[in-house]
């Protein structure tokens, strides 16, 4: 296995492993450059279709322009909810992953906890899935009068976002009268369509838009993203330069072994034609485990269609070792891994020593560093992978701040379109999320979606279910 690095510089570096047998040529499964640059015209040409498709704004390709957004609006409604002590925000996926992926990165941990006057900002609740318990212990945290109300949907139909904001909403009215209530809600939705926009009107609370040819989960970038990390204190514009900084860097370089998004497609895709099917991120960092599960949508929903894509797994350096490295290393070799890393994290402990002679053995560990520790286990992890013979990607991120977050998310999705080209889907729709929105529609008894329901009981009919009673 022979290692390349390729770096963006000041924002990144990322190194790849390629499988070689003995005679220096690609193995049985391996990858080489040589293979890698029959993918060059390939992408070149997807380069310039996104590029084109952002600029004529093409359905599902505005994310490109993000970095180079007016974001007033946004920063002002954002200085407006710091004026709370809380902010509770109703959206799912894209709605919802970006935000928590952006808070997790780059605010302190347990940011809920920290006393008001260190925080600096207002309490955060997200209330994405429809669980009733969740719901209630959030309404019995805040203060309904000290709390403002985020609802982000840009159909206003997502049957999950729209239950939890009328909960929401209900006991508001209740607790503030209708009037007071609409001063603390806040709707991020289309600009003509949907059931937001009027109802904002309506009431008269504050709105703002959610790009047209933006889908949500390219979205962060946006104003869904940007709203409640500039509540919460996050620098968006540095986040938006970071972005707009490695899109400048994408689109000057046209070699693949030089553009790292080029690269990751590539090598992403040409696993996968080899039988690799499942994509497994592993940071060594706890505040990027938000990134795998933002990037876990990412990736599955933009490429899961018509018989492709790889099945992206989360896990999180050390803890996964605990639990998955046993697989990674002697398991099937299915998979593509993909290790992040941080060069200079912003605090550090070192170990210390101790005096008690049942301790003697640990010594090894006195004195030390725990940042070294985590290194030192991200490179055994990483060493551990190329000796079982599986491929495996690293990117160190020198500092993870609001510029190279921005850098990061950039590339990730500039990879992710171009690997739906690669593979010759749209990375934009997904219609497989939409057939089972329409049979939850139906089941709801939702207007014109009678159809669904009947197909869906029919569907089950056919499952065979055995109950069991224990």
């Amino acid at each position: 296995m022979t290692k390349e690095t390729r770096s963006v510089a000041g924002l990144l570096n990322v190194s790849f492993g390629m499988a070689l047998d003995d005679g220096g040529v690609p193995g049985d499964r391996g990858v080489d450059a040589r293979m890698l640059s029959g993918y060059e015209e390939l992408l070149a040409n997807a380069d310039r279709c996104l590029r084109k498709g952002c600029a004529d704004k093409q359905e599902g390709m505005g994310w490109l322009s993000l970095p180079y957004a007016d974001i007033s609006e946004i920063l002002e409604a954002a200085e407006w909810l710091r004026g709370f002590d809380a902010v509770v925000q109703a959206g799912i996926g894209g709605s919802a992953l970006g935000n928590l992926m952006l808070h997790g990165a780059l605010l302190p941990p347990y940011w809920n906890e920290i006393p008001a006057a260190k925080r600096g900002g207002p309490r955060f609740y997200l209330s994405d899935n429809v669980d009733p318990r969740d719901n209630m212990t959030v309404w019995k945290l805040i203060d309904p009068d000290r709390t403002a109300f985020i609802v982000i949907s840009k159909s206003g139909s997502t049957a999950e976002t729209m239950a939890n904001f009328l909960f929401f909403w209900d006991r508001l009215k209740v607790e503030l009268g209708p009037r007071r209530a609409a001063e603390h809600v806040l709707v991020v939705t289309d600009e003509e369509k949907g059931v937001l926009r009027p109802f904002a009107d309506e009431i008269g609370c504050r709105r703002l838009v959610l790009p047209a040819d933006v889908g949500g989960r390219f979205s962060v970038l946006s104003s869904v993203g940007l709203l409640s990390a500039g509540a919460l204190g996050i620098d968006v514009r540095k986040l938006l330069a970071g972005a707009a900084e490695m899109d400048k860097k994408l689109s000057g370089l046209a070699s693949i072994l030089e553009n790292p998004a080029w690269l990751l497609s590539a090598l992403s895709v040409a696993h996968y034609r080899q039988g690799r099917n499942m994509t497994v991120m592993m940071p060594y960092e706890d505040a990027l485990e938000k990134f795998c599960e933002w990037f876990s949508q990412l990736w599955g929903e933009s490429l899961g269609k018509d018989g492709e894509g790889s099945t992206p797994v989360r896990a999180l350096g050390a803890i996964d070792q605990h639990s998955q490295i046993q697989l990674y290393t002697e398991g099937p070799d299915d998979k593509l891994f993909t290790i992040i890393t941080v060069s200079e994290p912003d605090e550090d402990v070192t170990i210390p020593e101790t005096e008690e002679r049942a301790l003697v053995p640990l010594s090894y560990l006195f004195g030390q560093s725990m940042n070294s520790l985590r290194r030192y286990e991200a490179l055994s992890t990483a060493a551990a992978i190329v000796k079982s013979g599986k491929p495996v990607l690293t990117i160190e991120i020198p500092r993870m701040d609001e510029r190279r977050l921005g850098a990061l998310i950039q590339l990730y999705e500039h990879m992710t379109a171009l690997s739906g080209f690669l593979l010759n889907v749209n990375p934009f729709d997904q219609p497989g999320v939409e057939q089972g929105k329409n049979y939850t529609y139906g089941l709801m008894g939702r207007a014109s979606y009678s159809s669904q329901a009947l197909e869906v009981t029919q569907l089950a009919d056919r499952l065979s279910m055995r109950e069991v009673s224990v």
